[in-house]
Protein backbone atom coordinates (compact mmCIF):
# COMPACT_ATOMS: atom_id res chain seq x y z
CA UNK A 1 0.00 0.00 0.00
CA UNK A 2 1.24 3.46 -0.89
CA UNK A 3 3.72 2.12 -3.45
CA UNK A 4 3.72 2.63 -7.21
CA UNK A 5 1.91 -0.02 -9.29
CA UNK A 6 4.02 -0.68 -12.38
CA UNK A 7 2.45 -1.55 -15.74
CA UNK A 8 -0.99 -0.18 -14.85
CA UNK A 9 -2.24 1.16 -18.19
CA UNK A 10 -5.22 3.52 -18.28
CA UNK A 11 -7.19 5.20 -21.07
CA UNK A 12 -5.72 8.36 -22.57
CA UNK A 13 -5.71 11.25 -22.05
CA UNK A 14 -5.07 11.15 -18.32
CA UNK A 15 -3.32 13.09 -15.57
CA UNK A 16 -1.05 10.91 -13.45
CA UNK A 17 -0.69 11.89 -9.82
CA UNK A 18 2.81 11.10 -8.56
CA UNK A 19 3.45 13.30 -5.51
CA UNK A 20 6.59 12.76 -3.50
CA UNK A 21 5.42 10.74 -0.52
CA UNK A 22 6.80 11.38 2.95
CA UNK A 23 8.89 8.90 4.87
CA UNK A 24 6.57 7.38 7.41
CA UNK A 25 3.91 4.77 7.93
CA UNK A 26 1.79 3.51 5.02
CA UNK A 27 -1.10 5.49 6.48
CA UNK A 28 0.90 8.72 6.48
CA UNK A 29 2.10 8.14 2.93
CA UNK A 30 -1.39 7.36 1.67
CA UNK A 31 -2.86 10.34 3.50
CA UNK A 32 -0.55 12.59 1.49
CA UNK A 33 -1.33 10.78 -1.76
CA UNK A 34 -5.07 11.08 -1.26
CA UNK A 35 -4.83 14.70 -0.17
CA UNK A 36 -3.32 15.28 -3.62
CA UNK A 37 -6.10 13.24 -5.22
CA UNK A 38 -8.73 15.25 -3.31
CA UNK A 39 -7.36 18.51 -4.72
CA UNK A 40 -7.47 17.09 -8.26
CA UNK A 41 -11.04 15.82 -7.86
CA UNK A 42 -12.18 19.15 -6.42
CA UNK A 43 -10.89 20.92 -9.53
CA UNK A 44 -12.65 18.71 -12.08
CA UNK A 45 -16.22 18.18 -13.22
CA UNK A 46 -17.33 14.53 -12.83
CA UNK A 47 -13.85 13.01 -12.74
CA UNK A 48 -12.95 9.40 -13.53
CA UNK A 49 -10.23 7.96 -11.30
CA UNK A 50 -8.21 4.81 -11.96
CA UNK A 51 -6.51 3.64 -8.76
CA UNK A 52 -4.58 0.65 -7.53
CA UNK A 53 -6.65 0.12 -4.39
CA UNK A 54 -9.97 1.02 -2.80
CA UNK A 55 -8.49 3.36 -0.20
CA UNK A 56 -8.65 5.92 -3.02
CA UNK A 57 -12.32 6.41 -2.16
CA UNK A 58 -11.17 8.60 0.73
CA UNK A 59 -9.41 11.01 -1.63
CA UNK A 60 -12.35 11.11 -4.03
CA UNK A 61 -14.87 11.71 -1.24
CA UNK A 62 -12.66 14.46 0.22
CA UNK A 63 -12.48 16.13 -3.19
CA UNK A 64 -16.24 15.99 -3.71
CA UNK A 65 -16.80 17.40 -0.25
CA UNK A 66 -14.36 20.16 -1.11
CA UNK A 67 -16.78 21.17 -3.87
CA UNK A 68 -19.64 21.30 -1.37
CA UNK A 69 -21.15 17.94 -2.38
CA UNK A 70 -22.57 15.34 0.00
CA UNK A 71 -22.78 12.25 -2.21
CA UNK A 72 -24.14 8.79 -1.63
CA UNK A 73 -21.37 6.30 -2.32
CA UNK A 74 -22.36 3.31 -4.46
CA UNK A 75 -19.53 0.88 -3.73
CA UNK A 76 -19.08 -2.25 -5.88
CA UNK A 77 -16.77 -4.86 -4.37
CA UNK A 78 -16.68 -8.60 -3.83
CA UNK A 79 -15.27 -7.83 -0.37
CA UNK A 80 -16.63 -5.72 2.45
CA UNK A 81 -13.60 -3.44 2.93
CA UNK A 82 -15.21 -2.95 6.34
CA UNK A 83 -12.51 -4.27 8.64
CA UNK A 84 -10.85 -2.34 11.44
CA UNK A 85 -7.77 -3.25 13.46
CA UNK A 86 -10.14 -5.10 15.79
CA UNK A 87 -11.63 -7.34 13.10
CA UNK A 88 -8.96 -7.76 10.42
CA UNK A 89 -7.26 -11.16 10.23
CA UNK A 90 -4.43 -9.75 8.10
CA UNK A 91 -3.90 -6.07 8.95
CA UNK A 92 -4.38 -5.19 5.27
CA UNK A 93 -5.29 -1.51 4.86
CA UNK A 94 -7.03 -2.26 1.58
CA UNK A 95 -9.67 -4.14 3.56
CA UNK A 96 -10.59 -1.09 5.65
CA UNK A 97 -11.59 1.93 3.52
CA UNK A 98 -15.39 1.71 3.86
CA UNK A 99 -14.98 1.38 7.62
CA UNK A 100 -12.60 4.35 7.64
CA UNK A 101 -14.90 6.46 5.45
CA UNK A 102 -17.80 5.86 7.85
CA UNK A 103 -15.80 6.85 10.91
CA UNK A 104 -14.67 3.44 12.12
CA UNK A 105 -11.15 2.38 13.05
CA UNK A 106 -8.02 4.40 12.45
CA UNK A 107 -8.64 7.81 10.89
CA UNK A 108 -5.09 8.82 9.86
CA UNK A 109 -5.82 8.66 6.13
CA UNK A 110 -9.27 10.23 6.44
CA UNK A 111 -7.99 13.17 8.47
CA UNK A 112 -4.86 13.59 6.36
CA UNK A 113 -6.87 13.70 3.13
CA UNK A 114 -9.24 16.28 4.62
CA UNK A 115 -12.32 14.08 4.42
CA UNK A 116 -15.37 14.32 6.67
CA UNK A 117 -16.72 10.86 7.49
CA UNK A 118 -20.06 9.95 5.94
CA UNK A 119 -23.07 8.30 7.63
CA UNK A 120 -23.83 4.66 6.96
CA UNK A 121 -27.07 5.68 5.28
CA UNK A 122 -25.05 7.33 2.50
CA UNK A 123 -23.41 4.03 1.48
CA UNK A 124 -24.88 1.44 -0.90
CA UNK A 125 -22.63 -1.64 -0.90
CA UNK A 126 -23.07 -3.72 -4.07
CA UNK A 127 -21.89 -7.26 -4.79
CA UNK A 128 -20.19 -8.23 -1.51
CA UNK A 129 -19.83 -12.00 -1.12
CA UNK A 130 -16.44 -12.68 0.49
CA UNK A 131 -16.39 -11.24 4.02
CA UNK A 132 -14.18 -11.94 7.01
CA UNK A 133 -16.21 -13.13 10.03
CA UNK A 134 -15.80 -10.00 12.18
CA UNK A 135 -16.28 -7.79 9.15
CA UNK A 136 -19.51 -9.57 8.22
CA UNK A 137 -20.86 -9.07 11.72
CA UNK A 138 -19.94 -5.39 11.72
CA UNK A 139 -21.50 -4.83 8.30
CA UNK A 140 -24.71 -6.62 9.30
CA UNK A 141 -25.04 -4.46 12.40
CA UNK A 142 -24.45 -1.22 10.49
CA UNK A 143 -26.97 0.94 8.63
CA UNK A 144 -25.22 0.36 5.30
CA UNK A 145 -27.44 -1.10 2.58
CA UNK A 146 -25.97 -4.27 1.06
CA UNK A 147 -27.42 -5.57 -2.22
CA UNK A 148 -26.49 -7.79 -5.15
CA UNK A 149 -25.52 -6.33 -8.51
CA UNK A 150 -28.70 -7.60 -10.19
CA UNK A 151 -30.85 -5.88 -7.52
CA UNK A 152 -29.54 -2.40 -8.23
CA UNK A 153 -31.85 -1.56 -11.13
CA UNK A 154 -34.89 -2.12 -8.89
CA UNK A 155 -33.50 -0.10 -5.99
CA UNK A 156 -34.71 3.46 -5.43
CA UNK A 157 -31.54 5.50 -5.14
CA UNK A 158 -31.16 8.23 -2.52
CA UNK A 159 -31.67 11.80 -3.68
CA UNK A 160 -28.70 13.97 -4.53
CA UNK A 161 -25.31 13.33 -6.12
CA UNK A 162 -23.86 9.83 -6.43
CA UNK A 163 -20.27 8.70 -6.22
CA UNK A 164 -19.71 5.31 -7.89
CA UNK A 165 -16.67 3.19 -7.07
CA UNK A 166 -15.92 -0.24 -8.56
CA UNK A 167 -13.35 -2.71 -7.33
CA UNK A 168 -13.12 -4.87 -10.43
CA UNK A 169 -13.02 -8.05 -8.36
CA UNK A 170 -16.78 -7.62 -7.97
CA UNK A 171 -17.01 -9.26 -11.41
CA UNK A 172 -16.74 -13.03 -11.59
CA UNK A 173 -13.05 -13.90 -12.18
CA UNK A 174 -14.04 -15.95 -15.21
CA UNK A 175 -14.91 -12.64 -16.91
CA UNK A 176 -12.33 -10.43 -15.25
CA UNK A 177 -9.12 -12.21 -14.18
CA UNK A 178 -5.84 -10.89 -12.78
CA UNK A 179 -7.15 -9.60 -9.45
CA UNK A 180 -5.32 -10.10 -6.18
CA UNK A 181 -8.27 -11.55 -4.28
CA UNK A 182 -10.57 -13.35 -6.72
CA UNK A 183 -14.02 -14.27 -5.41
CA UNK A 184 -15.87 -16.88 -7.47
CA UNK A 185 -19.61 -16.94 -8.16
CA UNK A 186 -19.84 -13.25 -8.90
CA UNK A 187 -21.91 -11.36 -11.46
CA UNK A 188 -20.92 -11.38 -15.11
CA UNK A 189 -19.10 -8.50 -16.74
CA UNK A 190 -22.25 -7.69 -18.73
CA UNK A 191 -24.50 -7.66 -15.66
CA UNK A 192 -22.11 -5.36 -13.84
CA UNK A 193 -21.82 -3.06 -16.85
CA UNK A 194 -25.64 -2.87 -17.09
CA UNK A 195 -25.83 -1.82 -13.45
CA UNK A 196 -23.29 0.92 -14.13
CA UNK A 197 -25.19 2.08 -17.22
CA UNK A 198 -28.27 2.36 -14.99
CA UNK A 199 -26.36 4.60 -12.59
CA UNK A 200 -24.84 6.75 -15.33
CA UNK A 201 -28.30 7.28 -16.81
CA UNK A 202 -29.46 9.06 -13.65
CA UNK A 203 -27.31 12.04 -14.61
CA UNK A 204 -26.39 12.37 -10.93
CA UNK A 205 -22.98 10.69 -10.85
CA UNK A 206 -20.51 13.29 -9.57
CA UNK A 207 -17.46 11.00 -9.80
CA UNK A 208 -16.56 7.48 -10.86
CA UNK A 209 -13.53 5.54 -9.67
CA UNK A 210 -12.20 2.07 -10.24
CA UNK A 211 -9.58 0.05 -8.39
CA UNK A 212 -8.11 -2.21 -10.96
CA UNK A 213 -6.43 -5.42 -11.84
CA UNK A 214 -2.88 -6.51 -11.09
CA UNK A 215 -0.77 -6.04 -14.25
CA UNK A 216 1.67 -8.75 -13.16
CA UNK A 217 -0.93 -11.55 -13.03
CA UNK A 218 -2.03 -13.84 -15.88
CA UNK A 219 -4.94 -12.43 -17.86
CA UNK A 220 -3.99 -8.80 -17.23
CA UNK A 221 -4.76 -7.78 -20.83
CA UNK A 222 -8.25 -9.26 -20.55
CA UNK A 223 -8.74 -7.51 -17.22
CA UNK A 224 -7.65 -4.18 -18.67
CA UNK A 225 -10.13 -4.49 -21.54
CA UNK A 226 -12.93 -5.58 -19.20
CA UNK A 227 -12.26 -2.64 -16.89
CA UNK A 228 -12.55 -0.30 -19.83
CA UNK A 229 -16.00 -1.76 -20.54
CA UNK A 230 -17.03 -0.96 -16.98
CA UNK A 231 -15.75 2.60 -17.13
CA UNK A 232 -17.16 3.47 -20.56
CA UNK A 233 -20.66 4.52 -19.39
CA UNK A 234 -19.05 7.42 -17.51
CA UNK A 235 -16.72 8.73 -20.21
CA UNK A 236 -19.29 11.08 -21.71
CA UNK A 237 -19.98 12.53 -18.25
CA UNK A 238 -16.38 13.35 -17.37
CA UNK A 239 -14.94 16.79 -17.56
Amino acid sequence: MGERLEGFRVPEPFAELSPELPIGSPQQRMAHLYQTLAAEVAGRDRPIVYAGDCVAIIGVLAGLQGKGLDPTMVFFDAHGDFNTRDTTPSGFLGGMPVAMATGRGEQTIVEGAGMQTIPDERVLHVGARDLDPGEAEALASSAITVIAVDELADRELPAGPLYVHVDVDVVDPGDLPAVNYPAPNGPSLQATREALIHLAATGRVAAFSVSGWNPSLPGADRAEAATLRLAEPFFDLAG
